[in-house]
């Protein structure tokens, strides 16, 4: 078995989640070109200049994750969708906290793009997308997450589907759904 293969990492992410330390030191350097290619996938959508670079990102996102208390790591799929999403409340945060420093109504630009299967490139403020997401989690949770694992997560359709416990149909249906829903409301 190869030291970075899924089933190692599902072992060292449920050893970890029983306490051992050790275990966390092993994971780490295995996830963490993975962490990169989510992190490189966020930031590729921000504008230039961005405070928060790639390298960043995911050592924000990593001290959180350490600091995550309660979780049962239960597989690799589920590590990095909550990844995923940690990444995104991080580039929310900074997103508020930079309109809430300069106060002009400057705002963060993202590009929906081919993860999430918009045909055309549609610039969108960073803070309306991720509203717009918390509003379809209040109605339909799972089209959310979906977005979410795809679009800023980069995982692929079985991926999705195995992190959420869903058929792969399952995930394409609603990732269409998801789509039309929040073009709509986006107004693109």
């Amino acid at each position: 078995m190869s030291a970075s293969s899924p089933q190692e990492i599902t072992r060292l992410l449920v050893d970890w989640s029983n306490g051992d330390q050790a275990a966390l030191a092993q994971l780490m350097p295995l996830v963490h070109d993975e962490l990169r290619r989510i992190a490189h996938r966020y930031m590729r959508h921000e504008r230039a200049g961005h405070i928060l670079q790639t390298s960043a990102l995911i050592n924000e996102a990593y001290l959180r994750l350490v600091d995550y208390d309660g979780i049962q790591w239960q597989e690799r799929a589920q590590f990095f969708a909550i990844a995923a999403e940690v990444m995104r409340h991080i580039l929310v945060d900074y997103a508020r906290a930079n309109l809430r420093a300069k106060r002009d109504g400057g705002t963060i630009q993202i590009t929906l793009n081919e993860a999430v299967g918009f045909s055309k490139a549609p610039s969108l403020n960073v803070l309306a997308l991720n509203e717009a997401m918390e509003k379809l989690a209040t109605f339909d949770e799972r089209k959310s997450k979906v977005i979410e694992l795809q679009f800023f997560g980069g995982l692929d359709n079985e991926e999705t589907a195995q992190a959420l416990g869903i058929s792969v149909n399952t995930v394409l249906r609603d990732r269409n759904l998801a789509k039309a829903w929040l073009y709509r409301e986006l107004n693109l």
